[in-house]
């Protein structure tokens, strides 16, 4: 699968991204040692995060040393997601 087409996928629809990376090849399982408990709660709750280790460990082969400041990034994106989330809910105003 290309790689651009995976990142500008994944800007958008993150969750989308890695489950086609996940059914079409051995990338998710080769970044997370053919584990399926952790990717699956990564899609799940750190979308971003998961895809940033995912993509990083393809291109690179490992993720050590300034790696992992773009994962760093990527949490704040996915606790950026969350707390926007959570604060339009807030903001909704019920119809009486």
């Amino acid at each position: 699968m290309c790689g651009c087409f995976v990142v500008g996928l994944g800007a958008f629809f993150p969750r989308l991204a890695i489950l086609l990376l996940w059914i079409f090849g051995p990338t998710v399982g080769n970044a997370f040692n053919n584990s399926f408990l952790i990717p699956l709660l990564g899609l799940l709750f750190l979308p971003y995060t998961t895809l940033a280790y995912i993509l990083l460990f393809w291109w690179l082969g490992s993720v050590e040393g300034f790696t992992w400041f773009f994962i760093a990034l990527a949490f704040l994106a996915d606790i950026g997601a969350w707390s926007a989330g959570a604060r339009s809910a807030g903001n909704r105003q019920v119809a009486a």
